[in-house]
């Protein structure tokens, strides 16, 4: 191919000599990337997951080792409970401020006349407080207790001792500022 390529390379002939390069370069490219190249020379590295899934469950089988125990056999701790409701606050806050946004969408009027309609119920101001609690305290554990894990990131709090006073600490700025804000 290289023959073919130097003899047509004339200065006469020019374009012929661009034409064969680019297909010797088309041929070499095609010659050392070529899927079978590439796949006769692969190795496997290791064993594959559900090789390593089957060692994993004979060797218990064969140890008489029991499946993982059930979550009820843990005694409950106070960081284990709080990250359980850290997660579900997040959830529900998540699926409030969807079905917030989408009810602004599909129901029809406007804010002040669904404000009217609370006002028109004549609800007791105990109800009403009541009710804003609920909606501001998942708000607030979510925040505080947000702020907690944004200090374990930076390493800070980190031991046993502090993990329980954080936790006693975000349950009591918890229930102090939706007090407060339920309030206004």
């Amino acid at each position: 191919m290289a023959a073919l390529l130097l003899r047509c390379c004339q200065p006469q002939s020019c374009q012929n000599c661009i034409l064969y390069s680019r297909q010797v370069g088309h041929h070499c490219l095609r010659a050392h990337l070529s899927p079978q190249r590439c796949i006769r020379n692969a190795v496997p590295l290791g064993t594959t997951a559900k090789e390593e899934m089957e060692r994993f469950w004979n060797k218990n089988a064969g140890l008489n080792r029991p499946l993982s125990p059930h979550i009820t056999i843990y005694s409950w701790s106070l960081p284990m409970a709080m990250s359980i409701c850290h997660r579900g606050t997040g959830m529900a806050l998540s699926a409030g401020v969807s079905l917030f946004g989408l009810s602004a969408l599909l129901v029809p009027g406007n804010f002040e006349s669904h404000l009217e309609l609370v006002k028109s119920l004549c609800l007791g101001p105990s109800l009403i407080y009541t009710a804003k609690f609920a909606l501001v305290f998942p708000l607030m554990y979510h925040t505080w207790n947000g702020i907690r894990h944004l200090m374990w990131d930076l390493g800070k709090g980190l031991k046993i001792p502090q993990l329980y006073q954080s936790g006693v600490a975000v349950l009591v700025l918890t229930v102090l500022s939706s007090v407060g804000l339920a309030a206004m």
